[in-house]
């Protein structure tokens, strides 16, 4: 029975993928699917970054009006902290989900995420997962109960016979067409205290943050706490994620370490678009294309021809007549042109 409701849910998420939603979407409608056979009073998913597991969207069950500090802390505790199964180790985990009840005690008692923001909302159980496909994680996930029933042994492979369906459904969902968008009139910068607290910016950053909180309430912090947690984390004091802006285009936001100031935990942290190399390289890997295939293309984009690539790429004309061909296949085009167009119009 439980394989059963699987493949249904597995069906019906597969076909929210090809209709072509944008990840936040397709998460909300994933969750209502899940529900009906996982029953929880609330849930937050999110689309991340596989290059970096920093979160590029944020979906909870209906409204969830989380207070900014809980969101400033759960940042904190999930890419600096000791927390039992952060996401970051439970897409290493051959089975990519986990309850907390099933965490060592020790790792229980003194959870950041359980005691301190999870059970002054009334809620005491958790399941999680990674959203992992051939070896990257397009997603995460959480379901929350309150003081009633833990999630079931069967609840837990129920959730971990979806994650490779989920991910791979969010994959396609990056890949969701964008529109224009004017640019930024300037540079997009902003000062950050320690914890993500916006202390100061541009005037192009006001107004590009204006735009995106009106499309899209929350997604900038979420994202912004995530790299400075991750630099304040990193040895070089520096980190990355990616996201869409108000007009559904990929942008980069590098967080840095400040080493002068009155205030050594201040960051700065810039917001530019993507270079043609990031986001062809980000949008090869949500069409499931290789790291040769990738090469492969990037060398169409410059515009070589099938003896130069092959040349850069030390492999034989023919092998760059397979990778084409396979390109194309993947990306549902017919020749380069088509291709290159696809990839950035």
């Amino acid at each position: 029975m439980w394989e059963e409701r699987a493949e249904r849910v597995r069906r019906e998420i597969a076909a929210l993928a090809a209709s072509g939603l944008g990840v936040s979407e397709l998460h909300a409608a994933a969750q209502a699917a899940v529900q009906q056979s996982v029953p929880f009073e609330q849930a937050c998913w999110a689309g991340v970054d596989p290059g970096t597991m920093a979160m590029t969207s944020v979906t909870n069950w209906h409204e969830w009006p989380v207070p900014e500090e809980y969101a400033l802390r759960f940042a904190e505790s999930e890419y600096t902290g000791s927390e039992p199964n952060t996401f970051a180790q439970l897409v290493l985990r051959p089975r990519p989900v986990a309850r907390i009840s099933d965490a060592a005690h020790r790792d229980v008692v003194r959870s950041v995420r359980l005691n301190d923001l999870l059970r002054p909302q009334g809620l005491e159980h958790e399941l999680r997962a990674a959203f992992r496909v051939d070896e990257a994680c397009w997603g995460v996930g959480s379901l929350f109960r309150g003081q009633g029933q833990d999630f079931t042994d069967r609840e837990v492979e129920f959730l971990g016979a979806l994650t490779a369906t989920l991910a791979a459904a969010s994959r396609v969902a990056v890949r969701a067409g964008h529109r224009a968008q004017r640019s930024a009139e300037g540079p997009v910068i902003v000062l950050v205290g320690p914890h993500g607290e916006l202390r100061a910016g541009t005037s192009a950053a006001a107004s590009w943050l204006a735009e995106l909180e009106d499309a899209a309430p929350g997604r900038f912090s979420m994202v912004l706490y995530g790299v400075v947690a991750g630099a304040r984390a990193a040895p070089s004091g520096t980190a990355r994620g990616r996201m869409r802006d108000a007009g559904n285009n990929w942008v980069v936001l590098q967080a840095s370490r400040l080493i002068t100031g009155d205030d050594p935990g201040q960051m700065v942290v810039t917001v530019e678009p993507l270079t043609t190399h990031d986001l062809v390289s980000l949008l090869l890997a949500a069409y499931g294309a290789t790291a040769r295939e990738r090469d492969v293309c990037l060398e169409v984009i410059a515009g070589a021809t099938t003896a130069e690539m092959a040349s850069r790429l030390f492999i034989s004309p023919y092998t760059v007549h397979d990778h084409l061909k396979s390109l194309f296949e993947k990306v549902g085009v017919g020749s380069r042109g088509e291709l290159v167009a696809k990839l950035l119009a």
